[in-house]
Parts: structure tokens; C-alpha cells; sequence
């Protein structure tokens, strides 16, 4: 096991004079899951990368997709083989790269009277899918009968079911995946920083050839030189290329995608089902520890990109969609523990409704050598890293006065951190030690099972932290001790960072988070050394952001 390598704000104003003194051959701008691939996939090949990220990392789309590395079995409809090709091969190689944070999901797909998918169409489809994501073993697609689908879910209509769909798909923590990404691109020299945005670009010869950057803890501005700079924004990609002059010809189109939380036994599927909703949408229904998830919706958005929430409407959509589908279940607005709402930067096609776009991605490079990345997919993150670096490599050859060779990308070969992993069965064993480790101070199989799936190996720094520290209350300084590793290793700066994208208590956990959102918020300001106000402000933020989740009573209409 490799150990952590210290990536802290505690040594910020250092971090940032550092970087403002260097040249990289990259700066990538947006630290979700695109730009932490494209971070790795160039610091790996050799290049000197920088990663800058205006909020905290994966604070925008990558930490509110619907937290599944799939094929996109619905592009099938719209003939997009190459992206089912793409990414149902890339869902493999990502499990491989990190079994304890991308673990085997099988999913169930009803065949309901009346509903999208018939059973001729069923088994042509998901045959074609195992062929084009070259899926094998047990992994392959099975169609079941009326009698095998109600034994794996007993919850589905026993009238109109009259079979399923069953097959092979994988879930993750998006947030984590962004993180480990980073943290692992950190292994091959790479620096990153968060709540770091990018104002301006530099420019020699009409070229960019570095950004100007605000650091939105100290309120400094730093100027930073670079050959080359990817956006890899997201949502904000055609802000960046506003700011650069150059958004012209294609432009983002924007959708909204929602998920919405709720207690298992409130919503208690055996196994993650992809149901037909009556307008021929699909939705998916994913047991998760504690809760099922279920979502997603798919709106235009023009709002605030900064601000995405949930709101009565979409709750009410996915709720009807569940009742409509489960008739034992009467799910309600209380019911409703938590939720997300993230943005999907799909590339504008006049004519088209939102569910229609397609999930591909495309590269655009500007007159003055800004290169952005939008759409795409989760599954296909390395893939699109791969793609950018390789226009990066190419320019680099072609520019250079002596040849500079760049190294192909090795990136479907390096475990990310966390990982010691060849299998998943060594993950369910490791599972199983820490539960026998922790398992006399109170903890469960659960709590084993949430430190592996969000930490993997890393658990033994976590476990000797805990065993370091003094609190009586087990649960608050196991949560004290991850908090001190997120300090220390993955850039934790905010009580926020902490409970939604380092450990997804917020979405999966989120009545733990009310009973630990003092003493985290307390422990921070220690550890930060912050004024009384900085505090209140987090706890007060804190309380929003848990009202704003979980609470869907009229009195928000």
C-alpha cells in the first residue's frame, strides 16, 4: 500500500506561491470527473499539470450524477452504438482501476404490459449491448420469466409484469471516483487546487499561454504560465469561452437531472430496478446501504448554475413514478430524507428535447489554442482524458522546436488510490476484517462496509486516527478521524466538502449528519485556526443545505 500523499490547505499560501512560479506543460481548468482524468491520463505520459477548480472538486455534475458507471442501454433506442460501445467496455476497466469505489450492480428491467420495452426488443437489445461492451460470464444478459423476476423483486405489479431484463451494471460514488483521480495524479507530480477559478487568460503571440487565477480563500489573484490549457468546466465551459472570445458555432445545452432519497424500508427494492415511467421515460430505483435512491429527471435549465435545487415539481415526478410502478408502495413528499440536483453540459441540436441530446463528447479548440471538452458521460471519463491528451501530445510534437515525444496513455492500467485490489472478492474480504477490527468498539457491518467502499485501503489510516484520538462517542470520532485524514490528504476545507463529497453522508447518511454537524464544524475551526464567525456562518450554511435536501412540505410551494 502506497501511503497518502499530503494534499492539505493547511499549506495553501505556500501551494500558491509555488505554482505562480512555475511553467506546466498543462493547466486544466474544472476538477469534476472529466478534469481529474484528463489531470491523470497527462501527469502519468510525463507532462507537468496543474489542476485548478473554482469551487471544491466534484463540486458541480460530478457529484450528482446518478452514481452509475453504466452502458447507457437507453442509446440503443437512439442507434448511438458508438457511445454504448465506448462506455459499456470502459465500465469493466473502471471496476478494474478501483473495485472497492465501482462494485458489480445487476440491474433489473421489467417487461410491463404497455410499457417502452417489449420482450423481442428486451433480448435483441441487452444481446446487443453484452456484444458491443464485449460483456462475458456471468455478467452476460439473462431474460427472465414472470415467476424469476417477482422472486428477485417482489415488489413489481404481479398483474401486469410478465418477465424482466436482467443485467450487469456497476455503481460508484461519483465524488470519490473525481477525488481518488486527483489524489492519484498527484502520485505522477501533478498539483491541484480547489476554490482556485480561473478569471483570465494569459496570452503570447495571440496564443493562451496561462490564466490568471483568484484564490477564493485568500481573495489573491496569481498569474500562472502554461503551453497548453484544457477547460474542463462542465456547465461553465461557455462561460470560460465567453471569457476567451471564442464561443461561436456549437454551445452548450444545459438539463437538469434530480434524484431524490429515501429510507430502505420506505422504498425496501431488493436490487436496483430500471422502470418504465407512463410519459416513456425510464427512471432507476438503487438500494444503497441505509436508503433507496431513485432518479433521474430530465429538464432544460437556464437557472443559476451555481444553485441547482430540487424542487416540488420533480419530487412529485419521481414519486408518481415510483407509486405508479410499486403498487405496495405509497411513497409520500415526507418520506423524502435527501436529494441532488446536478447539470448535464450536453452539446446543443436544434430540434431536440432534452432526453433526446446526445451523451457524446467533443473537443472544440479556439483561434488562440483554448481547448474545451464538453457532454459525455461518467463511464466515459478516462476515454475522454485520453482523447484530450492526445490533441495535447499531437500539438506538442507538431510545435516543438526539438521533438518531444509524449508517452501513450497507460491510464487503463493504474489502480487509483484506495485501491489494493484485483478482484472484488478481495474487497468483500478486506470488508470483513475491518468489520471484525471495529465491530468491538459498537460499529456494524455497515460501518465496514461504508469505510471500504469510500476509502479502500486508506481505511487503515482512518482506523490508526481513530485509534489515536479521545472522544467517548465512537461514531463522532470515527467521523473526527476521517475528517483529519480529509484534511490532511484530500483538501478538506468546508463542514460541506466533508459530509457531501468526501463521505456522501448528506445523500446516504443524512440523519448522522445532524448528530456530527457540530463537532465537525468545531474540529474545522480548530484545525483551521478560523474566527467564531467562520464557524457560525458553516453551521448556519450547514442547516440550509440540510433544509433545502430533505424538507418538500408545502410550506416551500
Amino acid at each position: 500500500m502506497r501511503k497518502s500523499i499530503p494534499f492539505s490547505n493547511l499549506n495553501r499560501q505556500t501551494t500558491v506561491q509555488k505554482i505562480a512560479k512555475e511553467n506546466f506543460d498543462l493547466i486544466v481548468i474544472g476538477g469534476g470527473i472529466t478534469g481529474g482524468g484528463i489531470a491523470l491520463d497527462a501527469a502519468s505520459r510525463g507532462l507537468k499539470v496543474l489542476l485548478l477548480e473554482k469551487g471544491d472538486f466534484a463540486s458541480g455534475t460530478s457529484s450528482k450524477s446518478t452514481k452509475l458507471i453504466h452502458g447507457g442501454l437507453r442509446y440503443l433506442k437512439q442507434f448511438d452504438f458508438w457511445l454504448v460501445k465506448e462506455v459499456g467496455s470502459e465500465r469493466a476497466i473502471v471496476h478494474k482501476l478501483a473495485p472497492h469505489l465501482v462494485l458489480p450492480e445487476k440491474m433489473l428491467l421489467p417487461l410491463i404490459d404497455g410499457g417502452s420495452y417489449g420482450k423481442w426488443l428486451t433480448s435483441v437489445g441487452l444481446k446487443v449491448y453484452d456484444i458491443l461492451a464485449q460483456v462475458s460470464g456471468d455478467d452476460k444478459r439473462k431474460m427472465l420469466e414472470k415467476k424469476e423476476a417477482l422472486a428477485l423483486e417482489p415488489l413489481l405489479p404481479k398483474k401486469k409484469v410478465k418477465g424482466a431484463g436482467y443485467y450487469a451494471e456497476y455503481r460508484t460514488d461519483d465524488a470519490r471516483l473525481t477525488l481518488e483521480n486527483i489524489k492519484t495524479s498527484l502520485q505522477y507530480g501533478a498539483e491541484a487546487l480547489n476554490y482556485a477559478e480561473v478569471i483570465n487568460f494569459i496570452y503570447k503571440e495571440d496564443q493562451v499561454k496561462g490564466v490568471v487565477v483568484k484564490d477564493h480563500l485568500s481573495g489573491e489573484e496569481v498569474t500562472v504560465n502554461a503551453s497548453f490549457v484544457v477547460s474542463a468546466a462542465g456547465p461553465w465551459v461557455d462561460e470560460l469561452r465567453g471569457i476567451n472570445h471564442s464561443k461561436k458555432g456549437k454551445r452548450l445545452h444545459l438539463t437538469k437531472g434530480v434524484h431524490v432519497v429515501f429510507p430502505h424500508k420506505k422504498l425496501p427494492v431488493q436490487q436496483s430496478v430500471y422502470f418504465d415511467v407512463p410519459d416513456g421515460r425510464m427512471i432507476f430505483a438503487i438500494p444503497r446501504g441505509k436508503v433507496t435512491y431513485v432518479g433521474t429527471t430530465d429538464t432544460n435549465y437556464n437557472s443559476d448554475k451555481d444553485n441547482v435545487e430540487t424542487d416540488m415539481a420533480d419530487a412529485i415526478y419521481l414519486i408518481a413514478a415510483v407509486n405508479n410502478m410499486f403498487p405496495g408502495i405509497t411513497l409520500e413528499m415526507e418520506d423524502i430524507e435527501s436529494s441532488w440536483a446536478g447539470l448535464r453540459p450536453l452539446i446543443h441540436e436544434e430540434g431536440k428535447s432534452a432526453s433526446e441530446l446526445s451523451r457524446k463528447d467533443e473537443i472544440f479548440t479556439s483561434d488562440t489554442g483554448l481547448i474545451s471538452i464538453a457532454g459525455g458521460k461518467l463511464t466515459g471519463y478516462r476515454k475522454m482524458a485520453e482523447r484530450v491528451v492526445n490533441r495535447i501530445a499531437k500539438k506538442m510534437e507538431e510545435e516543438e522546436e526539438e521533438e518531444k515525444k509524449v508517452a501513450a496513455c497507460i491510464t487503463e492500467t493504474l489502480p487509483l488510490c484506495g485501491s489494493n485490489f484485483k478482484k472484488y472478492k478481495e474487497v468483500k474480504k478486506y470488508i470483513a476484517g475491518i468489520y471484525e477490527r471495529i465491530k468491538a468498539d459498537g460499529f456494524t457491518k455497515y460501518d465496514a462496509w461504508y469505510l471500504v467502499t469510500t476509502y479502500g485501503v486508506q481505511s487503515e489510516e482512518i482506523l490508526t486516527l481513530f485509534n489515536n484520538r479521545k472522544e467517548k462517542d465512537k461514531a463522532a470520532r470515527m467521523a473526527l478521524a476521517e475528517l483529519e485524514f480529509g484534511v490532511a490528504y484530500e483538501m478538506v476545507q468546508s463542514p460541506m466538502d466533508f459530509f457531501i463529497r468526501r463521505t456522501g453522508r448528506l445523500y446516504f447518511d443524512i440523519h448522522s449528519v445532524r448528530s456530527l454537524m457540530k463537532p465537525v464544524c468545531t474540529e474545522l475551526q480548530k484545525i483551521f485556526k478560523t474566527e467564531e464567525a467562520v464557524l457560525l456562518a458553516w453551521q448556519e450554511e450547514m442547516e440550509t443545505i440540510l433544509k433545502s435536501h430533505s424538507d418538500f412540505s408545502l410550506e416551500k410551494m
